[in-house]
């Protein structure tokens, strides 16, 4: 399919940002939209309990592969990840693990929760291929660490990260396992039990298709007993109409993958553009495909590839921060597609951007592209630490978590103005 609900003929490669609303879907988020407006939002609420809710959460069920009543509404995966998380009863003896694919929204729940209890906060390698560094998880593991933090894929690349793998480690300890999922459901199948997370949490508005401004989480029973009295409810629930419109749009999900070779075709077709370079770390690739130009700005090809009917989306480094900016890059181009998506859509990316490409001015003085950092050792683990007192690890373990080199080797700021 390649018009949108709006009947227009562009071609849109930006599923990761907002994928295209059905056209039930929408039209169930007008009309509650203004019947809220007429009569208010307690008949609306009305309206979810009697005729949504129920059907919705066993909706979600099935998406994810939970028993229903597991799944909690809230605004968007980030806000659910940080009401949650922190709620757990952390202390100064705990170790919490973050990955460098982490958003800058959940690092900034990971900072707070850092500095309120006064946990230290690690920072999982990553091989050279950049795949997550599994046996260093499985050596380091401990009754200490209290809480590991996954993202799924992440916002800026489109690696697939192994949270099945992950989740296998972790079962026999006592961590929380959190996964955010924001990238990845709807893109592909999402099974939570055989992830084996605590937490998943997800968006509605991306691959799903649904209205912005409503996502989910789905916590395990050994969590829901973690938080107790706090319980895992949002602290300001998401606008009914858009808890509709998500109903409707997951009514019309299907389980179809896109193309295997849609996302070969897209691949082929940055790499073949000139001077273009894949951002593509790991072994496993989903539908995401981040690139950036050794002249253009991503914001100038963005609008290029948009003024010849190409949607794509333009992704900043601080969104992925302890990922991207370490390879030298601040804006890169993202394309994502989803299984609605054709070999014609393929086509017209390819040739707009080599038209882009080929056509451009090029500017008098070149302007020479980020070189990443070169490093001979990973950073040991204390300096991914905040700097307290008990947080930072001896010389010898320090050099015992030294590890063979990576560009990704990089550690977890302080917030401006903590210590």
């Amino acid at each position: 399919m390649n018009a949108t609900s709006h009947g227009d003929r562009m071609v849109h490669l930006n599923s990761a940002g907002l994928g295209r609303m059905p056209a039930t879907a929408r039209a169930v988020l007008t009309e509650w939209t203004r019947h809220d407006d007429r009569y208010g939002s307690y008949e609306l609420e009305e309206h979810l309990d009697d005729a949504v809710h129920d059907e919705l959460d066993e909706r979600l069920a099935a998406l994810l592969g939970t028993p229903a009543g597991e799944t909690t509404l809230f605004t968007g995966a980030a806000d659910a990840y940080a009401t949650l998380l922190t709620r757990l009863p952390l202390g100064q003896g705990d170790r919490v693990w973050t990955t460098p694919y982490e958003s800058a929204a959940n690092l900034t729940t990971l900072y707070a929760l850092r500095d309120r209890t006064r946990c230290a906060l690690d920072v999982v390698p990553l091989r050279p291929d950049g795949d997550l560094d599994l046996e260093w998880m499985a050596t380091h593991i401990g009754d200490d660490v209290a809480l590991v933090s996954v993202t799924y894929v992440p916002a800026g690349c489109g690696i697939v990260n192994p949270v099945e793998d992950v989740g296998r480690i972790l079962a026999p300890h006592r961590c929380v396992y959190a996964v955010d999922a924001s990238y990845a459901v709807g893109q592909f199948p999402v099974d939570a039990a055989r992830i084996g997370s605590d937490l998943l949490t997800g968006d509605g508005w991306r691959f799903l298709r649904g209205p912005q401004s409503v996502g989910f989480a789905h916590t395990s029973p050994r969590l829901r007993a973690l938080l107790g009295g706090m319980g895992a409810e949002p602290a300001v629930p998401p606008h009914g109409a858009a808890v509709a419109a998500l109903n409707a749009a997951l009514a019309e999900h299907t389980a179809a993958l896109p193309d295997e070779d849609l996302l070969a075709d897209l691949r082929a077709a940055v790499e073949e553009a000139p001077g273009t370079e894949l951002i593509a770390p790991g072994r496993i690739q989903s539908g995401i495909l981040t690139f950036r130009h050794d002249e253009l700005p991503a914001a100038v090809v963005r609008r290029q590839l948009a003024a010849r009917g190409v949607v794509v989306w333009k992704t900043v480094a601080q969104e992925t921060p302890l990922y991207l900016p370490a390879l030298g890059v601040t804006t890169a181009v993202r394309a994502s597609v989803h299984h609605d998506n054709s070999a014609q859509d393929i086509t017209r990316f390819g040739e707009a951007l080599h038209e882009i490409l080929t056509t451009h001015e090029r500017p008098r003085t070149p302007v020479p592209a980020p070189v990443a950092p070169s490093y001979d050792t990973v950073t040991d683990l204390s300096q991914w630490r905040s700097r307290r007192p008990g947080t930072d690890r001896t010389p010898e373990e320090a050099d015992r978590d030294r590890r063979p080199a990576s560009v990704h080797a990089f550690g977890v700021p302080s917030p401006r103005g903590r210590r």
